[in-house]
């Protein structure tokens, strides 16, 4: 994979960020969200589209966006801009729902490398949320249901699995969440690594009478496993978009970087 070039030293110095601001208030902690990556490119649009929704929220917060694979630009090459330009403090905030081994040896291990000037602390993962649980109410109404139709339905919450215990506690966690909205039934799926799968839990919806049923994928951006997803929805009565960039889930995104900014402060 190509890395971006950094800029030369003179365009460096002319993007350099002051240690405050005007008045003396201390400049705020650079977000640095870190996605997974891949070679769907809706993936990457649709990181990036949330991104610029949280920014927005923001515009105190100067927010960056790097991959971990597939894509650019990369954490690397985030970190060594940053570094170039004389910022100091990053929180690092994996773009993950669930802490899961990306959260807990992929991402430590590459910040571990970046440049000595930077002070990182990473921010705790995105879930479990009560605003997770809003995006997905909200994709389900966008998709055609109302909150009178709850109790007559169904929702198979569908993630993208994993093998870490950790993880699928997480997942059942959010769907015991998600059923005490008041949905009829709320049952896990994975799109791989654990079981239930997608169409399995569908089947298992109608096998317990119930009489609608809605497939919500808790995944962040499409891909090749929001796809599975999909193709296991086959016999669901409504399909959910990915939580994408939803509201939600950039006031979360917001909410994470305060916890580690916090914690950044304290640790000075």
């Amino acid at each position: 994979m190509t890395r971006p070039a950094l800029p030369s030293p003179a365009t460096a110095r002319a993007r350099k960020l002051p240690r405050t601001l005007s008045g003396g208030s201390p400049v705020a902690p650079v977000l640095v969200v870190i996605a997974h990556g891949s070679r769907d490119p809706r993936h990457a649009a649709t990181v990036h589209a949330l991104v610029r929704r949280a920014g927005g929220l923001r515009p105190d917060v100067r927010v960056e966006t790097a991959f971990l694979d597939f894509n650019v630009p990369s954490v690397t090459a985030v970190l060594e801009q940053l570094a170039a330009e004389g910022v100091r403090d990053v929180v690092a905030l994996p773009l993950l729902l669930t802490r899961a081994f990306h959260a807990k040896a992929d991402i430590p291990a590459v910040l571990r490398e970046a440049p000595p000037s930077l002070r990182i602390r990473q921010a705790p993962v995105l879930g479990p949320s009560p605003l997770l649980v809003a995006a997905l109410e909200r994709r389900l109404y966008e998709a055609g249901l109302t909150p009178a139709d709850k109790g007559s339905t169904g929702v198979v919450l569908a993630s993208a699995g994993s093998t870490d215990p950790e993880a699928s506690a997480v997942i059942a966690e959010m769907a015991r969440e998600l059923r005490h909205t008041g949905w009829c039934a709320v049952r896990p799926a994975f799109a791989s690594a654990s079981l239930p799968r997608t169409e399995d839990a569908v089947r298992a919806l109608r096998e317990d009478g119930v009489r609608r049923v809605a497939v919500a994928p808790y995944v962040i951006a499409p891909g090749r496993l929001p796809d599975r997803i999909a193709e296991g929805a086959a016999g669901a009565d409504v399909l959910a978009d990915v939580l994408g960039p939803s509201p939600e889930l950039a006031r979360l995104l917001l909410a994470r970087y305060d916890e580690a900014g916090v914690a950044l402060s304290a640790a000075a």
